[in-house]
């Protein structure tokens, strides 16, 4: 991995794998049958999606990849690496470059531990050996969670597998969306680290950020960075956040929608999740409201909600009309109204 004029990410992953909590205490055989299962439910629960949503037909099924909490912090840090090293290319090396970015590496990684606690797979579509896509599933975690809304172990590790292959699905059956995705990314970080603006511009925003964050629209703020974004960083961010919701949304549309038939506990386990969602102590709060992460709980909602109403309007041959070119993406605001996408899309 390696240093760029942002974040040193060996020092991120080093750091994050260090801080990163042991998981649950369970017997070795139990422990194991989990990561055979989750293994062998990755290679499953991609047929069902591909079933439902009718991507990615002819394409090779690949098996997940099972992790504890230290290997998703340098699975999730090699990932980041490689994506915003395509948005900033590394410096010549300097002491003020190896200070800098070794300060955010050290904050990178703190992140990276906490958050390693609680992501329960993810897909990573500039990870892997080769830097082009990896299923990552955190076994720990989803052991610890199962356990927690004490459900079905085989249920609740096939609907955890649905959710990540269909963002597998996502970006393997979409032949633009990958490099899409990067270059808006390019174009934020870019911005943010190549921009005259300097810190103090940001500060004298601060002001009206305090007043959004008091008032009723500060619910969908994604976190202090946004409030913080002058208007042309705004417009990309924007894009992103709708892309993401969407590919959230339409996630967790599916994990649901594939039904009992391959979930028998689905229900039961949508219900116990979405409570679960909201749990935590004052200082758990804090962090997921500093963090973003109560905003992106709200993502999954909004995105689901988009693509409930589309499917239910004009069919899944409809919906998927969303993956014909970044022109036929939904818009932030479109994902708060549906039908303003159907309108002008069909």
């Amino acid at each position: 991995m390696a240093t760029n004029p942002l974040v040193d990410w060996s020092l991120a992953a080093s750091t994050g794998a260090l801080l990163a909590r042991g998981g649950p205490t369970v017997p070795r055989e139990e422990a194991e049958r989990a990561v055979v299962e989750l293994r062998d439910l990755s290679v499953d629960a991609e047929r069902y999606v591909r079933e439902l949503t009718d991507l990615g037909h002819g394409l090779p099924v690949k098996q997940g990849e099972v992790l504890d909490r230290p290997g998703w912090v340098r699975s999730a840090a090699a990932g980041l690496d490689q994506l915003t090293s395509r948005a900033v290319p590394p410096d010549r090396p300097s002491w003020l470059t190896s200070v800098v970015a070794g300060g955010a590496g050290v904050q990178t990684g703190v992140v990276l531990a906490f958050l390693g606690s609680r992501v329960l797979g993810q897909y990573d579509p500039f990870g892997g050996p080769d830097a082009e896509g990896s299923l990552v599933l955190v076994a720990p975690n989803v052991v610890t969670a199962q356990r927690a809304m004490d459900v079905s172990g085989r249920d609740f590790r096939m609907w955890v597998c649905l959710h990540e292959c269909t963002h597998r699905l996502q970006f393997t059956a979409v032949d633009w969306l990958r490099d899409y995705f990067a270059d808006q990314v390019g174009l934020l970080v870019g911005g943010l680290s190549g921009s005259e603006e300097t810190f103090t511009a940001a500060l004298s925003r601060m002001p009206d950020a305090v007043r959004n964050l008091r008032s009723s629209e500060s619910r969908d703020v994604m976190g202090l960075a946004e409030i913080l974004q002058s208007p042309a960083q705004r417009e990309v961010f924007d894009r992103l956040i709708a892309l993401s919701t969407l590919l959230e949304g339409h996630a967790d549309y599916v994990m649901d929608a594939v039904g009992p038939d391959v979930v028998p506990s689905v229900r039961t386990i949508r219900r116990r999740f979405t409570e679960r969602r909201k749990g935590g102590g004052v200082l758990d709060r804090l962090l997921r409201t500093l963090l973003g992460i109560d905003a992106k709980v709200r993502q999954y909602e909004q995105g689901a909600a988009f693509t409930r109403h589309v499917v239910d309007t004009v069919g899944m041959a409809g919906f998927n009309a969303v993956w014909t070119s970044p022109e036929t993406l939904p818009t932030r605001a479109e994902i708060k109204d549906p039908q303003a996408w159907v309108r002008r899309i069909h």
